[in-house]
């Protein structure tokens, strides 16, 4: 009798573990692939503020640095300290395997990154991906930008927004910065839009 109710139990994990992963992109995913989506509980206040990379990276930086520009043209004055943070998340993926054959291996460096950046402990060359046997995702690299708010003080969000677009390496900077101008073109309200890919 309790074999069969431990069978039981085990079948019934098994089967709402699988229906609730189906369903994870969907359960605060964030907008859709080539959409910005911005949430202002307040706007950005005019205070001094940080901004905090989540993953240290050559194509982050260079995305934070145009961030910067773009909180100084609204009058915030920007550093490595404030009363305010701003952590930005940037992530490139390229599931499809890109145009190099060892592209997607543990070890090596994306196609944005520079000689001598940020360089990778050696380690085993392992392909990266499903081996389900169903066919891969058409979407291809994406590259996607989350930015949120929060007060030092009381560390309360005040601001977030996501955006992603589909694009190839070479001018993932480029899509990155397109993206962050349309966010901060109209960044003070709530909306859902175009993230501003580059075609």
């Amino acid at each position: 009798m309790r074999i069969a109710v431990a069978l039981v139990a085990v079948w019934a994990l098994a089967h709402t573990t699988s229906a609730s992963a189906q369903n994870y992109g969907s359960v605060g995913g964030g907008p859709k692939l080539g959409e910005l989506e911005i949430k202002a509980w307040q706007p950005i206040p005019k205070t001094k503020t940080a901004v905090q990379l989540g993953s240290d990276t050559k194509l982050g930086r260079e995305l934070r640095r145009q961030v910067m520009v773009r909180l100084s043209q609204r009058g915030n004055q920007v550093g490595f300290s404030g009363s305010n943070v701003m952590r930005m998340d940037v992530s490139y993926f390229d599931l499809l395997g890109g145009s190099r054959q060892n592209y997607g291996e543990l070890g090596t460096k994306p196609d944005y990154a520079e000689s001598g950046s940020n360089p990778f402990l050696p380690v085993p060359a392992n392909p990266i991906g499903r081996n389900t046997g169903r066919t891969p995702s058409t979407a291809g690299p994406t590259l996607r930008v989350s930015l949120t708010l929060y007060s030092v003080d009381t560390g309360k969000v005040l601001w977030s927004a996501t955006a992603s677009c589909i694009t190839q390496a070479d001018i993932a900077q480029r899509a990155g910065e397109m993206m962050i101008n349309n966010i901060f073109d109209n960044a003070d309200k709530n909306r859902v839009g175009d993230a501003g890919c580059p075609l």
